[in-house]
């Protein structure tokens, strides 16, 4: 018998810096506030990797792909100022990364070389989402509201995380509880 459920498709995965407190409470009540269907549910993040789904038995290899990036990348300041957008291309507001973009960059491109290495939908631009899937009128009071927003911190690490479903970020239910993505490893950034 053939196998089936997540083990039969392999498994979605995700990479992301977590915002951390006390500016992700701020970033989450701010997606919260837009009405924006994910506030709550994700908390705040800087995507390196979207949903990506590994076939069957490629979590393993993923995860020493993923050490062998972090091995390679000093720890970096993390500068998070003022908001922007994507309109008219999609309707997202977020805020700007001011310092860091570089590393990001170079992290993203060396997590998705190799094993991972797929097209891309547009052009990669580090950002913290905080309003999406929300009315115009939102996505202008999320970029106005958070318009004097800054924060800086040290990144020393990403985190893998995991979903049951393909595809998608977040936003799925099961018995109409929203499911969500589980932590699945830490990795230090260990370069010079």
């Amino acid at each position: 018998m053939a196998p089936t459920g997540t083990a039969a498709r392999g498994v979605t995965v995700g990479v992301a810096i977590p915002v951390p407190s006390p500016w992700r409470q701020v970033l989450d009540d701010a997606r919260i506030a837009s009405g924006d269907p994910l506030g709550g549910i994700v908390p705040a993040h800087l995507t390196l990797l979207g949903p990506t789904e590994l076939p069957p038995g490629g979590l393993d290899a993923f995860k020493a792909h993923l050490e062998a990036v972090a091995l390679a990348c000093p720890a970096f300041t993390l500068h998070l100022r003022g908001t922007g957008s994507f309109r008219p291309v999609t309707d997202v507001v977020f805020v700007a990364v001011a310092e860091g973009i570089a590393v990001c960059e170079q992290l993203e491109s060396a997590i998705r070389s190799g094993p991972m290495q797929r097209e891309r939908s547009f052009p990669y631009h580090p950002h913290i989402t905080i309003a999406q899937n929300v009315p115009a009128f939102a996505l202008d009071q999320a970029f106005d509201s958070m318009s004097r927003f800054e924060a800086k911190f040290r990144v020393d690490a990403f985190t893998l995380y995991t979903h049951p479903s393909p595809g998608a970020w977040t936003g799925e239910t099961l018995a109409g509880a929203p499911i969500p993505w589980t932590p699945k490893a830490t990795f230090p950034l260990a370069g010079n």
